[in-house]
């Protein structure tokens, strides 16, 4: 017997790799909401989410796709956030919830809670989940199966709201934990931020040589340089606003692992084999950690 659904309309601004998987398993469930509607940047995209079924609605006009819904997610790159806020915030219906699913938290918060009209509870949420890919055809129903999802509230918010929004996410299949927005920003800037970074700056660096070397990389690559490549296939236009949205903390992630990259250079340079063993073998434990966990 299916549950009474969460929601009696889900609006999804944004209907990429991670609305189209909301939507997905909204379809296949029946209780995250009674209706779902999608809006998108354009109208191919939206075409091709009726093309899907995953939707009971499509409209290009932001604005109207949010009118009466009890839930708007927003799932667009998060450098759109306040544009987007300022469209849709009029048509928001009182006592509804807007959720998000960005990388960035603090910004969001920045960028959204001044534009909300009363009543309107706002509850930032950030699931760890997602591949290098993107669109619509990109997501699928069991992308969240195990993972975490961070819901971010800011301090006030109706605690009503943010249980909602964490059943939600259970529903999806994720465990939920909650987290302060300067504690998620950190956390995210070590554990996702500057590992794309790091890859980006990589594949950068091999596409700078000589065609020649170049031709050999691409040819010899081991598996290190294609996961690097993996992470590096990602959607550069929400990298980049993740990156200029976090930089605080991403740059202070990045300062110390460059103080630790020289360390290690100098161990290779002077030979310290038990300071590279060491390096090595905490990695190691980090990794089993991590499938200890499920997480791997």
């Amino acid at each position: 017997m299916v549950e009474k659904p969460l929601f009696n309309r889900l609006a999804l601004v944004g209907i990429g790799l991670i609305g189209s998987s909301v939507a997905r398993i909204a379809r296949a469930r029946g209780d995250l909401a009674a209706e779902i509607v999608a809006t998108a940047r354009t109208q191919q995209t939206l075409d091709r989410v009726v093309e899907l079924g995953i939707v009971d609605r499509a409209e290009r006009d932001a604005a109207r796709a949010v009118e009466g819904a009890d839930c708007v997610m927003l799932c667009a790159p998060v450098g759109a956030f306040a544009e987007l806020a300022g469209v849709i915030a009029p048509h928001l219906s009182p006592g509804s919830i807007l959720t998000d699913v960005g990388s960035t938290k603090q910004s969001v918060i920045r960028d959204i809670g001044p534009l909300l009209p009363a009543g309107v509870h706002f509850v930032p949420a950030h699931p760890l989940a997602g591949t290098e890919y993107s669109g619509p055809d990109a997501g699928f129903a069991e992308l969240f199966e195990g993972r975490w999802t961070l819901v971010v509230p800011p301090v006030g918010t109706d605690e009503a709201a943010v249980e909602k929004v964490a059943e939600l996410w259970r529903r999806c299949g994720s465990m939920v934990e909650r987290m302060e927005p300067g504690h998620h920003d950190k956390v995210l800037a070590i554990v996702s931020h500057l590992p794309h970074l790091i890859a980006f700056t990589i594949c950068g660096t091999a596409d700078d040589l000589a065609d020649e070397s170049r031709s050999e990389v691409l040819r010899f690559a081991a598996t290190g340089f294609r996961d690097f490549t993996r992470i590096a296939a990602s959607d550069p236009t929400m990298w980049r606003d993740v990156f200029l949205n976090n930089r605080e903390a991403l740059l202070e992630m990045l300062s110390r692992f460059m103080e630790d990259a020289q360390a290690m250079a100098r161990a290779v340079r002077w030979g310290d084999a038990g300071y590279i063993e060491d390096k090595v073998q905490r990695g190691r434990k980090i990794r089993r950690s991590l499938i200890e966990l499920k997480q791997a």
